[in-house]
C-alpha cells in the first residue's frame, strides 16, 4: 500500500532556502523521515519533486496506475497558480492531504488561495516539517489496516 509525497517547485531547495520560513531540514531529511514513518505504518512511501508542472502532472497520472493509495503534496507557488495540478488531482480521484511548511495564511495575501485544496481530503499549514507526518498518519488512518 504506497503513499506518494510530492513536492513542487523550490522544495528541492529546502534547508538553505529562508530557513527563517522553511527551517533547516533538507528536502532528503523529509523525505528519510517520511519513508521511515511509511514504514512503520506498515506502508511503501514514494518520493517525488519536480520544479516542472508538468512533470508532476505526469507523476500524479501514473499514480493511477501504480499502486499508490493516495498522495501528500507540497504544490509549493503552484498551489496558487495551477489549475491543471488540481484537475490532475482530480482526475486520479485518490485521497489527497496538501501539505505547506509554513502558515500560509499569515504570509503575503497571493498564497491565501489555494487551487488545490478544493481536491484535497486535509490542508495541513504552518506545522514545519512535521506537516508532512501529520499527513502521511491521517492518510494510513484513512486507508485502514495495512496487509500483512
Amino acid at each position: 500500500m504506497s503513499i506518494l509525497l510530492l513536492n513542487g517547485p523550490n522544495l528541492n531547495l529546502l534547508g538553505t532556502r529562508e530557513p527563517h520560513v522553511y527551517g533547516s531540514d533538507t528536502l532528503a531529511d523529509v523525505e528519510r523521515r517520511f519513508i521511515e514513518e511509511a514504514a512503520a505504518l506498515g506502508r511503501v512511501a514514494q518520493c517525488f519533486q519536480s520544479n516542472h508542472e508538468g512533470a508532476l502532472i505526469d507523476r500524479i497520472h501514473a499514480a493511477r496506475l501504480d499502486g499508490t493509495q493516495a498522495i501528500v503534496i507540497n504544490p509549493g507557488g503552484l498551489t496558487h497558480t495551477s489549475v491543471s495540478l488540481r484537475d490532475a488531482l482530480a482526475a486520479v480521484a485518490l485521497p489527497v492531504v496538501e501539505v505547506h511548511i509554513s502558515n500560509v495564511h499569515r504570509r503575503e495575501p497571493f498564497r491565501h488561495h489555494s487551487y488545490v485544496s478544493g481536491v484535497a481530503d486535509g490542508v495541513i499549514a504552518g506545522l514545519g516539517v512535521q506537516g508532512y507526518l501529520a499527513a502521511l498518519r491521517f492518510l494510513a488512518d484513512k486507508l485502514g489496516a495495512a496487509p500483512r
